[in-house]
């Protein structure tokens, strides 16, 4: 069974950092693209980065470079976004997922139930 469980999120000051974490099991992590999404109050899924699977390639949203880190450990299975200079904007629950191809089609294929993330002073 797959499983993806994200830890890290919390309350934090508008400057502030938090680095989350994605522990995964029930598949072989390191064969997988990986991405982070966030889904803020009352808003759709939004994507926030991506790194393929052995950990050269990164991709960010426009509104996250410079800011956010994203990297892996595939000898511990683990993902990780490093968030730096938050934002309130940035409140959301974050979600860790695969990044799946069907083709030439890529979607996000399993899903962590999320870790709250919230930027306020």
């Amino acid at each position: 069974e797959v499983q993806l469980v994200e830890s890290g999120g919390g309350l934090v000051q508008p400057g502030g950092s938090l680095r989350l974490s994605c522990a995964a099991s029930g598949f072989t992590f390191g064969s997988y693209d990986m991405s982070w999404v966030r889904q803020a109050p009352g808003k759709g899924p939004e994507w926030v980065s991506a790194i393929d699977s052995g950990g050269i390639s990164t991709y960010y949203a426009d509104s996250e470079k410079g800011r956010f880190a994203i990297s892996r450990d595939n000898a511990k299975n683990t993902l990780y976004l490093q968030m730096n200079k938050l934002e309130p904007e940035d409140t959301a629950v974050y979600f860790c997922a695969t990044y799946e191809y069907s083709g030439l089609n890529g979607y996000f294929g399993s899903w962590g139930q999320g870790t709250q993330v919230t930027v306020s002073s």
